[in-house]
Formats: structure tokens, C-alpha cells, sequence
């Protein structure tokens, strides 16, 4: 809504409260709720204040050391909340409620450059200057289960009961039984400015995706990030609980987000091939078809497994090459935490090594659509990354591509779990921290100070997870050492 139409609803008494946030470096929107009156007198155009210790607290809210932004040393200050307007909305599920998202800034005005939204912003600035638009669409899978957040909390997450016993993936029996909230999210959502194409069930016990219609990256973020914290609040109206960790339990699918993304100019798919260069490349790969022959020894899988191809366009190939290229040192940015690395597993419809191909699921980029829709996706960030920071590693990956005129090479054909010769992914948020760290792209995309902050994040939750006894260990130790 606009700043006009909100004046409306709260002069009719439909809005009374309106929540002021910004995504902190996990993706949580934080803030504070307002007397609708006084957003639209003072803070719509002044903003508000906040600590700055947000930015430096783990997911407990402890303050942590050694960070430059924010520190005891220099007293925890504030930095300003400065609303983003076209960020407007009223919050169908919160009574009388409305929402702003807002840029995080120093008292000058700048940007805060840690902030997950200024990294993002940063590479919009450069995308433009190129002379380029983005859109963009992220899936998000999530369980759902019939408790709610305390009486998980209370049991420590034990025994949890997801809301279906069977797996449910393309299933319309079972959902049906968890309609009440899934119609709930797509209506309310939608209503709220997060527009849902629709929800299915997924491959695990209780599983679930939803599917958004596709925009602008700062604005897909911002929905994104909102979904996230409205499904939760939803759910806990529904007497359940829904969980996007990567992994919840070893046995189960992790949870995706897989992000589509493609590039436009003046109003036309640039990553869509022109005419004249499908047809040379259509006469190309006919003139090679059924020349190849298998040398004795080869599988069938060898012999297909790198067939020539020229899918999409030339800015197409180079971003993917991009995104091929530096991924790996990137990765931080599609799976922060430590349980991130656990749904990277073969045959888990998670990726494990970096390969691309059209329409195939055991690849980390798989390249769907057609026309205008055509399109890549990237499988590797799960439903636990923080969207600005995945968004701006792939803009960053990939213009880098375009940039240095690289290819994406020769498309992938076979199980690429199987196939050893592939590059992995890092196998551990350590892995890709240190990759993360040495990465010369990186650091020349989001800045010294960017990299730095993000790295020291990763090292305290590594430093933390490493001090926990878990019980795990209390199961194999605590009697038979």
C-alpha cells in the first residue's frame, strides 16, 4: 500500500499498528511495532533508531566479540532504521496490523554495509550501471508439524510428529488435511503483497513448497524474508509449527530454495538465444549426431555423459559460467549454518558436485523454460540462507562471467551424484568459510569490510557448535566409553 492509502485505513480504524524492520545477517526481520499515528507523523519520513548490537548477536541474542561495525569498545550505539515505502503492506493475519521493511544506516546516512539488504543493493548498483534488470523467483520448501513452537521447545525437539505419515510429494490426499493452513499462507500471503502460484506437497514426511511469482531481487528478498516469518506466525495460529532448517532429521529430505533467475534489457529474456544463432547451433548439433562412437570400454553413461550443445544465449553462457566458476568460494552465501552441509547427500535431490544441465535434478544448476520463461536455477542455497546474500553472490557469480567472457561449457548428461570426476561443493560451513575468506571475487563484489564481518559470523557459529555436547554424544558415549 501506499503512504496515502495507509492514512486511509488508519483514519477508518482498520490499521492501528505498524511493525518497522529491517533482515538482520540471518534473514529474521527484527524492529519495533509502532502506534500507527506516529509512523505516519514521524517515523515514515524520519525512520527510527535501533542498537546496533543487532547486527552482531548470535540467533540467541548474545552480543558477540570482535566485530568492527558494532562492539562494547565503541559502546553499542545505534544505527538508523530508514523505511523503504515501497515496502508498504498490511499483514492480513496480524489484526490491524501493516509492515515496512527498511534500509539499514549510519548515522550519516549510509548504508550500513554488512546489512544482508545494502550487500544486495550493492550489486543492483552494478547490474544497472551494466545496463541490466533482473528477475527472479525463489521456491521454498518447509515441514510442517502438529505442534506448536513451545510444546517443541519444551520436549527439546524431540519426538516431533510431522503433519503427514506417508511421503506426499504431488500428493492432493494428504495435504488436503493441512488445507486450512496451506489455503490460509497462499490467501494471506498474497493479500499482503507476497503473491503465492501455488503450494504442493513435497517428497518427505510433512514436507511442503511453496512457489512465488517472480520480480524484482531486492523485492523477491523482501518477500521472501516476510513469508518466512509470516508462515510461522500463521502456523502458530493454527496450533502447528513449520521448520526451514536444511536438514531436520537424517532420514528425511533437506529443505531447498532453489532460486530462478534470468537477465532482460529492453523488455526482452537476454538470456534466451537469438534466431539466427538457435539455428546455426540446431544445424551444428545435427551434423554431430550419431558421429560419436562409444570405444570399447565405455559405459553408456560415459558416452553421453558431455554431448555438445549451445543452450541459451551468449550472456547467458558466460553468466552460468559465472556462476560454475566461483559458486564454490560463494557458498557461504547459499548455506551459512552448520547444518546446511548435511542436505548436500547423493540421491537427496540436493546438489553435491557443480554441473549444469537442461531439466535435470541431480545437478547444482539445473536450466528450465522457454521463451520469455527461460530461465536457471540454482539448487544449491537451502530453505535456511539468507536471500539478499544468496541473490547477491548469484548477480555477483555470474556478472563476474559476463565480465571475464566466460562458458559455461558443455552441458551434462547422467546421474551427477554418481560421477566422480565433478567438482564438489564445499563439505562443511568451515570449507566454505575458508574459501569464502580467500575469495578475491568476494571481496572485490561486497567489500573488504563485508567479507570480513560474514567470515567472523562463521567462525563463532563454527567456534560454538564445536564447544556443544550434543546428544549424540551423550548417546554413544555417555554409558559404553
Amino acid at each position: 500500500m501506499t503512504l496515502t492509502q495507509l492514512k486511509t485505513q488508519v483514519r477508518a480504524g482498520a490499521i492501528d499498528t505498524v511493525l518497522v524492520a529491517f533482515p538482520d545477517p540471518f534473514g529474521r526481520l527484527v524492529g519495533k511495532r509502532f502506534r500507527a499515528e506516529h509512523f505516519i507523523e514521524s517515523v515514515a519520513a524520519h525512520g527510527t533508531h535501533g542498537c546496533n548490537y543487532l547486527l552482531t548477536v548470535n540467533l540467541e541474542m548474545d552480543p558477540l566479540n570482535g566485530f568492527r561495525v558494532a562492539n562494547w569498545e565503541a559502546g553499542f550505539g545505534d544505527f538508523a532504521f530508514r523505511p523503504d515505502l515501497s515496502t508498504l503492506r498490511a499483514l492480513p493475519w496480524q489484526p490491524g496490523s501493516a509492515l515496512v521493511i527498511c534500509d539499514y544506516v549510519r548515522p550519516d546516512g549510509a548504508l550500513v554495509a554488512e546489512a544482508p539488504r545494502s550487500v544486495l543493493r550493492g550489486q543492483l548498483e552494478r547490474l544497472d550501471q551494466a545496463g541490466w534488470a533482473c528477475r527472479c523467483a525463489t521456491e521454498l520448501e518447509f515441514y510442517l508439524f502438529n505442534q506448536t513452537y513451545h510444546n517443541a521447545f519444551a520436549s527439546g525437539y524431540r519426538d516431533l510428529v510431522p503433519a503427514s505419515d506417508y511421503r506426499i510429494d504431488y500428493h492432493l490426499l494428504q495435504p488436503t488435511r493441512d488445507e486450512p493452513l496451506m489455503r490460509a499462507l497462499r490467501n494471506g500471503m498474497t493479500a499482503a503483497g507476497v503473491p503465492v502460484e501455488s503450494s504442493k506437497g513435497e517428497w518427505s514426511r510433512g514436507q511442503h513448497e511453496i512457489n512465488f511469482t517472480c520480480a524484482a531481487p531486492l523485492e523477491m528478498a523482501d518477500r521472501h524474508t516476510l513469508f518466512k516469518q509470516g508462515v510461522k506466525e500463521i502456523a502458530e495460529q493454527h496450533g502447528k509449527a513449520v521448520s526451514f532448517m536444511a536438514k531436520y532429521a537424517p532420514s528425511e529430505a533437506g529443505n531447498s530454495c532453489h532460486i530462478h533467475l534470468s537477465l532482460w534489457q529492453g523488455g526482452q529474456n537476454r538470456f534466451v538465444e537469438e534466431r539466427g544463432a538457435r539455428q546455426t547451433a540446431r544445424a551444428a548439433r545435427s551434423s554431430t549426431r550419431g558421429t560419436r562412437k562409444v570405444e570399447r570400454g565405455d559405459s553408456a553413461q560415459a558416452a553421453s555423459r558431455h554431448l555438445p550443445c549451445a543452450v541459451g544465449s551468449r550472456l547467458f553462457r558466460s553468466f552460468l559460467g559465472g556462476l560454475m566458476k566461483y559458486s564454490p568460494e560463494l557458498a557461504y552465501c547459499y548455506a551459512p549454518t552448520i547444518n546446511s552441509y548435511k542436505r548436500y547427500q547423493p540421491g537427496s535431490w540436493a546438489p553435491t558436485r557443480m554441473a549444469w544441465a537442461t531439466d535435470n535434478r541431480t545437478v547444482g544448476f539445473r536450466v528450465v523454460g522457454e521463451g520469455d520463461s527461460f530461465r536457471l536455477e540454482n539448487r544449491m542455497p537451502g530453505a535456511d540462507a539468507n536471500p539478499y546474500l544468496a541473490l547477491a553472490a548469484m548477480l555477483a557469480a555470474g556478472m563476474a562471467g559476463v565480465r571475464e567472457q566466460l562458458d559455461c561449457g558443455e552441458e551434462y548428461r547422467g546421474n551427477a551424484y554418481v560421477d566422480l570426476q565433478l567438482p564438489r561443493l564445499p563439505a562443511s560451513l568451515r570449507d566454505a568459510t575458508d574459501l569464502f575468506e580467500r575469495s578475491e571475487l568476494a571481496r572485490a563484489a561486497f567489500g573488504e569490510a563485508v567479507v570480513e564481518f560474514y567470515v567472523h559470523h562463521a567462525r563463532l557459529e563454527l567456534q560454538a557448535f564445536a564447544d556443544a555436547v550434543t546428544d549424540w554424544e551423550k548417546q554413544r558415549y555417555f554409558e559404553r566409553i
